[in-house]
């Protein structure tokens, strides 16, 4: 392992000291970790220094990785970026707004595929009420879920020997499902019982978390990048850094892919869900994941109140006022809030990387992809450098 390797992660070990969460997984050397918990928390201002530091040292896609760390540092520190130089900073990838006649359009969409009288947020939410799994059953049939997801993608990219994949209900959180990877081609993956779930919607999230998403995704890189390369810069995974924009690309294409009519049909037998009427309302809904955007540049760009935040996304998003307050509470946290994203981006870039292309889809489970690659596939957008 390099010198500037070290210094990396242990940058990111005691940036992850000053914010829960913000390392989202380590497997590597464990006395690194034992001497950062152990030592005074460094000064924030000290660790944007370091970042300067390393950067000027590192080029492609740990230099990338250095600078979503260095904004980070900067913001906790109070630098005083704004809201979208810090999302382009830890992401490569600048937010934008969406025009609301998008979001016309695709209410125009679910008004013609969900029938009924009455408004269509409520029509809606009647339509995924019905189909909504009940919270006690929702473990059993995730485990049912990912065994066939897992069954498939062996079949679809293949899968590192010995890798494993644990179930578990949580409450009280801003998202819906989370991977927490453990090292050891082990994942802890978590369901949030507060949020409802409708059953296409779970088949949609086992895929993203595990296979042939975030789960897949973690083994593959830790038996190819870590164990046989040597590759220790993978052994961390942080959330403010452009890993996670491809991370959640891959996760989102991924479920695209092995989702094929086949297995939406075999899942959809499980479930006992309509498969081509779930696949019509998620399309026609696609273009409302970015309202999310549009709310976090009005509370953080345009100085919106969380109330008007809240109706627009109640309007556009066709969300209920408690299913929009769980989507204030990630916008605002301060670890998530320039996360959001990544969902959105992450897919558009994956997508035309991958172009429906299995074996550039094993490239990204595989091997270090930066976003300036992804962005140059799709349509040339402005993205950080991968260069110093």
């Amino acid at each position: 392992m390099s010198d500037v390797v070290e210094r990396y992660l242990v940058l990111g070990l005691r940036l992850g000291r000053h914010v829960e969460g913000l390392v989202d997984a380590y497997y590597g050397p464990p006395q690194l970790k034992a001497r950062v918990d152990t030592e005074p928390l460094a000064e924030l201002s000290a660790l944007a220094g370091d970042a300067e530091v390393l950067l000027a040292e590192s080029e492609g896609w740990l230099h990338d990785q250095l600078r979503g760390l260095r904004t980070y540092a900067g913001v906790l520190a109070g630098e005083g970026l704004s809201y979208a130089d810090e999302v382009e900073g830890c992401y490569g990838i600048r937010p934008r707004r969406v025009p609301e006649e998008t979001f016309s359009a695709a209410h125009d969409r679910l008004d013609a595929l969900i029938p009924g009288d009455g408004a269509l947020v409520d029509r809606y939410e009647s339509w995924r009420a019905a189909r909504t799994v009940a919270p006690d059953r929702v473990l059993d049939a995730l485990a049912v879920v990912v065994a066939e997801l897992r069954k498939r993608s062996r079949a679809f990219a293949g899968l590192p020997g010995g890798e494993e994949v644990e179930l578990e209900a949580v409450r009280d959180q801003p998202w819906l499902a989370f991977n927490y990877y453990q090292g050891g081609f082990r994942s802890r993956v978590v369901v949030n019982l507060d949020r409802s779930i409708g059953a296409g919607e779970l088949v949609h999230v086992a895929a993203h978390e595990t296979y042939p998403g975030h789960h897949a995704e973690h083994a593959w890189k830790e038996r190819r990048l870590v164990e046989e390369r040597g590759m220790f810069e993978e052994s961390i995974l942080l959330v403010p850094t452009p890993q996670s924009l491809v991370s959640e690309g891959i996760a989102e294409v991924g479920a695209e892919l092995i989702l094929d009519a086949d297995t939406q049909a075999a899942l959809a037998g499980i479930l006992a869900y309509d498969p081509e009427e779930a696949a019509a309302v998620r399309d026609a809904l696609e273009p409302l994941t970015r309202v999310g955007t549009n709310a976090a540049l009005m509370l953080h760009e345009d100085g919106a109140s969380v109330g008007e935040a809240r109706e627009y996304l109640e309007r556009w998003a066709l969300l209920t006022t408690a299913r929009a307050e769980k989507a204030i509470a990630f916008l605002t946290d301060p670890t998530w809030r320039a996360y959001a994203t990544t969902y959105t981006e992450g897919r558009r870039l994956c997508r035309a990387y991958v172009a429906g292309d299995a074996a550039a889809f094993s490239r990204l489970l595989t091997e270090q992809v930066t976003v300036g690659e992804l962005v140059a596939a799709a349509d040339g957008s402005p993205a950080i450098s991968s260069r110093p």
